[in-house]
């Protein structure tokens, strides 16, 4: 006979002194597969209350306030049923007055400030305005845009921070979104060369915050203005221009730190040339002998800048012959004296191929007194991918009048 079988009675009631911990199992006849069978303690008894319904309408709880549906850490003051270890029996805590701590922290009381759960707080989604950004445009306005200047002497580098525009054009009458713009920075009066933001889609008021960098030296910088082109891509992917921003960088000194500026699109802008004179230009290129040549004649009222009226009137030509952006001859005219408006009458040839024509260009640079580098003013003949005007009219003029001296005056720049 087993030892639990030995404290049982005859009638199946316990024997005295059982240990109460058999007293709540039931032991099955010998012998089957469920002999060894146990079955678990009673569960624990513990009370329940159905929380209220919460309403959609109802309006929203604090961080510290008591809800029914979030935890709570027990307190003094709490009542809570607990069960017993062994058996169903409960037993109560006694009230007792105390305020109650919520399990998590009252955000409203450490900051100072209201807010709600599930609720959105203002003071996040605040951005920096800028001076302008609240306006009225005219019916007329075609957009304003926002950006940042910064020249490093150093490094001899100008920044350029493209930061945002607002109020530009939409594609269809009452909508705010029909506008994929971008825009392209030029140095002028350069136009072959310019950088180039990332599209934004389906926006009249971008925001870009891109920064680009110009390599310009700080004297080379008094005669160059910053172009900023807007364009829409349509839905046909068609480039639009939307409008145009232009800064005269000589206007911006002296450079100190960085300058925010902000500036309205106009539809057509246009770089007048400083006057530094005029200067006589002949082109000739003979196919046969794969020559071409350049005459330089007469200047007319070169202007002088105020740190160069020192030198005396003593003005020379120097003609570059380029092909593809790199310098392969250079050549030099006499020095004429005793007048701004001296007469040069040299010409120049140069070795040039037909199929070279397309990436060939030639620069004329007046200068003043023994230096080099005192430069009055400029002109840059050449085909599309160097020149812009009325230097590639004379250009494509001489491609068409082959063997044929064309004469043209060009204004210095």
């Amino acid at each position: 006979m087993s030892r639990v079988q030995r404290q049982l009675s005859p009638n199946g009631d316990p024997a005295e002194g059982f240990s109460k911990t058999f007293q709540n199992r039931l032991i099955l006849p010998l012998g089957s597969f469920q002999d060894r069978l146990v079955l678990p303690q009673r569960s624990r008894e513990v009370a329940f209350t159905v929380p209220p319904t919460v309403s959609p309408l109802s309006p929203r709880r604090g961080l510290g306030e008591c809800s029914p549906l979030s935890p709570r850490r027990m307190g003094s003051g709490d009542t809570t049923p607990v069960g017993s270890e062994y058996g169903g029996d409960s037993r109560t805590t006694t009230p007792s007055p105390g305020a109650f701590r919520g399990s998590f922290t009252d955000l409203s009381a450490v900051s100072g400030a209201t807010c709600c759960l599930g609720g959105i707080n203002p003071e996040l989604y605040k951005t920096e305005e800028l001076e302008g950004d609240l306006d009225q445009y005219p019916d007329d306005h075609i957009g304003r845009v926002w950006l940042q200047l910064e020249y490093h002497s150093e490094a001899e580098k100008l920044l350029v921070t493209l930061i945002k525009a607002k109020n530009l054009p939409s594609r269809l009458i009452g909508s705010i979104n029909s506008c994929d713009p971008y825009v392209r920075l030029y140095l002028m009066p350069d136009e072959r060369r310019y950088l180039q933001t990332k599209i934004r889609k389906k926006t009249c008021n971008p925001r870009f915050d891109e920064t680009f960098g110009f390599q310009i030296t700080a004297k080379e910088l008094e005669e160059r203005a910053l172009k900023l082109t807007f364009y829409d891509v349509d839905r046909d992917k068609k480039h639009q221009v939307i409008g145009h921003v232009l800064f005269l960088l000589k206007d911006l000194y002296p450079w100190e730190g960085k300058r925010m500026l902000r500036r309205d699109l106009e539809r057509e802008v246009s770089l007048s040339p400083r006057e530094l004179g005029q200067l006589e230009l002949s082109l000739c290129y003979n196919d046969n002998l794969e020559r071409l040549t350049v005459t330089v004649g007469d200047a007319k009222q070169l202007k002088v800048d105020k740190e160069l009226r020192q030198e005396k009137d003593e003005f020379q030509a120097r003609i570059a012959l380029m092909q593809q952006t790199k310098v392969t001859k250079t050549k030099k005219t006499a020095v004429a004296k005793g007048s701004d408006s001296p007469s040069f009458n040299e010409s120049f040839h140069f070795k040039v191929t037909p199929d070279a024509l397309d990436t060939t260009a030639v620069s004329v640079v007046v200068t003043v007194g023994k230096k080099s580098d005192n430069v009055v003013g400029r002109v840059q003949l050449g085909s599309f991918m160097f020149a812009r005007g009325r230097a590639l009219e004379h250009w494509n003029l001489m491609l068409s009048k082959k063997r044929q001296h064309v004469k043209q005056w060009h204004t210095l720049t």
